[in-house]
């Protein structure tokens, strides 16, 4: 079972609202749109703390793919739920960015996602070390 410690500090949030057309016949979000929300809060990391645009990495041959990514779903979200989308971020080895996230209802701080992205870089498509995350890293250390 995947779980995040408690207290485990978090480099960033983001704050999001549920929309009702992201909802399913059974009112409650998508599956599918807490992955777009989590990728949403690692590409605003990357824009606002590492100063990077993703699609600026792109023209310049290099892309962050998604490698793996575990999930557990413990609760739902439904339309108009406001939720706090977090991330906690280390390497594992030198080729693999590790995001810890949650996804948090604010009304009553309810933990209804937790998972672990696995992130790689690709430089004209062969991986490689994601240098401006490294930096950050090691000046957090």
């Amino acid at each position: 079972m995947l779980k995040i410690t408690k207290g485990m500090d978090m480099n960033y949030s983001i704050t999001l609202s549920v929309r009702d057309y992201e909802c399913d016949a059974q009112g409650i979000l998508n599956n599918a749109v807490y992955m777009n929300y989590m990728e949403h809060c690692r590409h605003e990391f990357l824009r606002n703390v590492l100063k990077l645009s993703f699609v600026d990495l792109h023209t310049q041959g290099i892309d962050l793919v998604l490698k793996t990514s575990t999930i557990d779903y413990k609760a739902s979200l439904k339309s108009g739920d406001d939720c706090q989308v977090t991330l906690t971020v280390a390497m594992e080895g030198r080729l693999r960015c590790r995001f810890h996230q949650e996804i948090i209802r604010q009304s009553d701080q309810k933990v209804v996602v937790t998972a672990v992205n696995d992130v790689v870089c690709l430089t004209h498509g062969k991986p490689s070390v994601f240098k401006p995350m490294m930096e950050w890293l090691g000046a957090q250390g």
